[in-house]
């Protein structure tokens, strides 16, 4: 990242609400359900299956984790009801990770047990570092009793992705979204170099999809998204066997162009009143598109 690309990401948090709101329309469906009922429907009309995101992590008490997981529960609903081809996603700190792992278990459980009626899926995401450990151990004991409803994601920036996949492999079938990964960590535990979080990220994908897990290949990258379609085809999958994986808003024509070409794709769709801090991490990602917000406060694109 260059200098000025790094002096405008941390003049994010003083860029006004209103306006990181606007340039973050596309990568949000909106504030309520119905809006992402309805992206979904459209992204569905398009051969594209979708993963349904309530905005808001890091709750700080019991009762704003059982009110997110009530809106998880609702999404659900919603996905069976308007006949979504849709999963959902969620964050462990949404559902009170930090507040109490057998609590945030209870919560993901009452989620679970709507997938078993449903017949449908949630995926527990990934988030910074002191949080793996936690995650990885709360998978492990979700899956053996919800079989299919349940997977995680790790990031190819971490150094210790490795071996947590052949940990997680030789336990069983294990069902991931394998990602760069996107927190701000220490130099200890996490690859800082470009092609070194690309290296780690082609060696676990086909670790993974050569060892019979299934993967959600997670990326915009075009170095990664051609190394995935190189490597499904060697190892000649079924296209029911992985899936690629995008952001709202982000690069929608290079992932039509993986959906024309055969390969499955599911779109991470998040909605909700907390968006700020989905939106502010997204800007922060793209320093480019951070410049035009500030080119635009000072009018200098016009």
């Amino acid at each position: 990242m260059s200098i000025i690309s790094q002096i405008v990401v941390r003049s994010i948090p003083f860029i006004p609400k209103s306006v990181v709101g606007f340039f973050a329309r596309p990568y949000i469906a909106g504030d309520a359900l119905s809006d992402g009922v309805r992206i979904v429907k459209e992204l569905n009309a398009k051969g594209i299956m979708a993963t349904m995101d309530v905005l808001g992590e890091s709750v700080n008490t019991r009762e704003e984790s059982i009110d997110m997981r009530r809106k998880c529960e609702d999404v659900l609903h919603a996905i069976d009801r308007e006949h979504l081809d849709s999963n959902l996603s969620i964050k462990p700190t949404q559902m009170g990770l930090t507040i109490d792992t057998g609590f945030c278990e209870e919560n993901l459980r009452v989620l679970l047990d709507l997938c078993r009626k449903y017949g449908n899926f949630v995926r527990i995401d990934m988030e910074d570092h002191p949080t793996t450990d936690a995650t990885l151990a709360m998978y492990r004991r979700l899956r053996t009793e919800y079989p299919g409803m349940v997977g995680t994601v790790l990031q190819s920036y971490m150094r210790r992705s490795a071996s947590d996949v052949a940990s997680l492999m030789a336990d069983g079938h294990t069902n991931l979204r394998l990602c760069k990964g996107i927190y701000v960590e220490p130099e200890a535990v996490a690859f800082k170099g470009r092609e070194e979080v690309r290296d780690s990220f082609k060696s676990l994908n086909r670790t993974l999809l050569g060892g019979g897990a299934y993967v959600g290949i997670a990326t915009h990258d075009d170095v990664l998204i051609e190394d995935g379609i190189a490597l499904v085809k060697e190892l000649k999958l079924d296209r029911e066997k992985y899936e690629f994986q995008m952001l709202l808003g982000v690069r929608p024509q290079r992932r039509d162009s993986i959906v024309a070409q055969g390969h499955r794709m599911r779109v991470y769709v998040p909605f909700g009143d907390r968006w700020y801090a989905y939106s502010t991490r997204r800007l922060k990602e793209n320093p480019n598109m951070a410049m035009h917000i500030v080119k635009a406060i000072v009018g200098l694109n016009k």
